[in-house]
């Protein structure tokens, strides 16, 4: 029986003019994102209130590939120090900004593919107008 890891972490940082959440999940082999917008500054009890109300409500990006998780024991005094400079980082990790990147140019490609679809069928259907309209003058009243 194969143990699966899943790890999760967020961070909070300020986008102008906005506080946001990068929540990061993940486990053997996918990884995805989700940015929720907060406004405010939000509390540490308030970040937490509302991950318990609304995780399942959260929308994630598609799954990317993801390297496994290692499972070793790491040095308690290393482990300081590897939360400590996480802690201290102010950005968003390269892989949040590459999954948000690539979910963006997805729901990109979905609008231009369904705008230009609405468009074709409007045409279509002015087109279908028009000649209607061409025989109604043929025809005569």
């Amino acid at each position: 029986m194969s143990k699966i890891k899943s790890e999760s972490s967020l961070t909070v940082l300020f986008e102008e003019p906005f506080w946001v959440g990068i929540l990061e999940r993940s486990d053997g082999k996918k990884y995805e994102v989700c940015k929720i917008v907060f406004g405010g500054e939000p509390t540490d009890g308030e970040i937490y209130e509302f991950l318990l109300r609304n995780y399942n409500k959260l929308r994630f990006s598609r799954p990317v590939s993801a390297k496994p998780i290692e499972d070793k024991r790491i040095n308690p005094k290393r482990m300081q120090r590897i939360i400590k400079k996480q802690t201290g980082n102010t950005g968003v990790g390269t892989k949040a900004q590459q999954a948000l990147a690539l979910e963006r140019e997805q729901s990109k490609l979905e609008r231009k593919t369904k705008s230009r679809e609405q468009k074709e069928a409007e045409k279509e259907f002015r087109f279908e107008q028009k000649q209607q309209k061409k025989k109604e003058k043929k025809k005569g009243h």
